[in-house]
């Protein structure tokens, strides 16, 4: 089958490789139809991995995945050929400690799909999946949308995991790329209307403000800290930090008030970063660390299915799997406005 092989650091070949074959009673194979690239994708085409992981060549990319089911194996019950899938890329043991605890995000034997020395992604024409990382869509929902439903989940679940949200609850987003336009679209669907988003990119703050954000800057022409602050004079209970950047959690620290919550989702690109303790102590800050997702994909899909939440503004472009250089190029450089980009399989 053709799959689009990272090959070196900035490269990427339309190859062959060998087709997957069901081994397992409860192997799914899928006819991938949609990829998104995830910021986490770019990380590794651009560094060759995320912090200490690193990508052995050549490698195939892609977890934010939908498509169709073509076979399946003996035991399968949940799907059938011809269904229509999204797939969840996590895939945990069920047995572990953290399992059992119903912390499946972070089994100790978790494999996640076009993570290095893990598993490879979805950037080709088929994959095997194990049954309980598929979920059925329905029909009148896309398979784009679907694929889009992966970063909605760790948006849901951020958004879960951080505090209780009604109409007067002010909220900052720092990062409005597709996380963070995913996280502004969570709380929304949770019930706040007072949400502050930044970005240096103007297309994604015009489009944070067409998604209905209250107030958008970019950090390189204004003082956000001070923008925001004078508006929401105590400070915010909650910020998420979505671009993974070290400016953006010092201000995401100064935004905070006291009792206040920070919340990472964006991934840094070093191992280590470093925080205003004093600000943190004196406030008593809460961090939490967002590890993917944990059981909110069907909450994503069922948003997505209700109408309840719309993630058609952020699909951006598309490419047929044969130009996922040019795919990645674009996303990387942050060129014509890119959201998110999505591959598409026509076979």
């Amino acid at each position: 089958m053709k799959a689009a092989l990272l090959t070196g650091l900035d490269t990427i070949e339309i190859g062959e490789v060998d087709a997957p074959v069901i081994e397992n009673d409860t192997d799914v194979l899928v006819s991938v139809k949609a990829v998104g690239i995830c910021g986490s994708d770019v990380h590794n085409y651009s560094s060759g991995g995320i912090g200490a992981r690193r990508v052995v060549f050549p490698f195939i990319l892609g977890h934010e995945a939908a498509g169709v089911v073509a076979a399946v194996g003996p035991a399968v019950t949940q799907v059938a050929v011809g269904d229509r899938i999204m797939i969840e890329p996590a895939m945990h043991c069920g047995k572990c400690d953290q399992c059992l605890a119903g912390r499946f995000n972070t089994c100790r034997e978790i494999q996640f799909l076009s993570s290095a020395s893990e598993l490879q992604g979805c950037m080709c024409e088929q994959v095997i999946i194990p049954e309980h990382n598929c979920f059925k869509i329905p029909e009148h929902l896309s398979l784009e949308h679907a694929a889009v439903a992966e970063p909605l989940s760790i948006a849901i679940y951020s958004v879960n995991k951080s505090i209780p949200m009604a109409a007067e609850t002010p909220v900052a987003i720092l990062g409005a790329g597709p996380i963070g336009l995913c996280t502004l679209l969570a709380a929304q669907a949770r019930g706040a209307r007072k949400i502050y988003i930044t970005d240096k990119i103007p297309e994604r703050l015009a489009l944070a403000k067409q998604l209905g954000a209250t107030w958008v800057g970019n950090p390189n022409d204004v003082d956000v800290v001070a923008e925001v602050k004078s508006i929401e004079r105590l400070g915010l209970p909650v910020v998420f930090e979505c671009s993974g950047d070290a400016e953006g959690l010092d201000q995401a620290v100064e935004l905070l008030g006291p009792g206040g919550k920070l919340v990472i989702t964006g991934i840094p690109e070093g191992q280590r970063v470093s925080l205003n303790m004093d600000l943190l102590r004196r406030n008593e800050i809460s961090i939490f660390n967002v590890r993917r997702q944990n059981q909110s994909v069907e909450e994503a899909l069922q948003r997505l299915a209700s109408g309840d939440i719309n993630v058609d503004k952020l699909i951006t472009h598309r490419f047929p799997l044969s130009e996922t250089q040019a795919a990645f190029e674009l996303v990387a450089s942050y060129a014509d406005g890119v959201v998110k980009a999505m591959i598409v399989n026509e076979r």
